[in-house]
């Protein structure tokens, strides 16, 4: 069964690219030449248990959520007293290609669905943030 990694912060490692059970010689090779990184050195095993999201990783840099998260002692940011804080906050910059905003709504929805239930149609919001045309009130809804 597929190991099923979900950040602190809400993002579903498992729908990344570059998540070790996802990533492809293909992908590994473009990262490679664009980042000049070896191309067996690209493969993420998400940030769980004190492993560093790969991007981060890759640029020597620290996850200020995860450090957060570990230093209050929480699963998710959800259950922390000062949820949402400005860690969370929505930016434009890079939103058509990274699922930084969906993290608030991803945490939300983990803590009314439950972990299990968001986990199955976290594809399905993965794939409406990033395909579905926005049109003033109406969200992501179907109807």
């Amino acid at each position: 069964m597929k190991n099923e990694i979900v950040a602190p912060c809400g993002i579903g490692c498992f729908n990344c690219e570059l998540y070790s059970e996802n990533v492809t010689a293909e992908i590994q090779a473009r990262i490679s030449q664009l980042t000049k990184i070896p191309a067996e050195k690209i493969s993420c095993k998400g940030c769980a248990g004190g492993d560093l999201c790969l991007f981060l990783k890759l640029q020597g840099k620290s996850c200020k959520t995860l450090d957060c998260v570990n230093r209050k002692g929480v699963d998710f940011c959800f259950e922390c007293p000062d949820f949402p804080c400005d860690l969370l906050m929505p930016l434009a910059n890079g939103a058509d290609k990274y699922p930084h905003n969906l993290k608030v709504f991803n945490l939300c929805s983990i803590k009314k669905l439950g972990l299990e239930e968001w986990k199955r149609q976290s594809t399905s919001i993965k794939q409406k943030y990033f395909c579905k045309s926005f049109e003033i009130g109406k969200g992501g809804s179907d109807n």
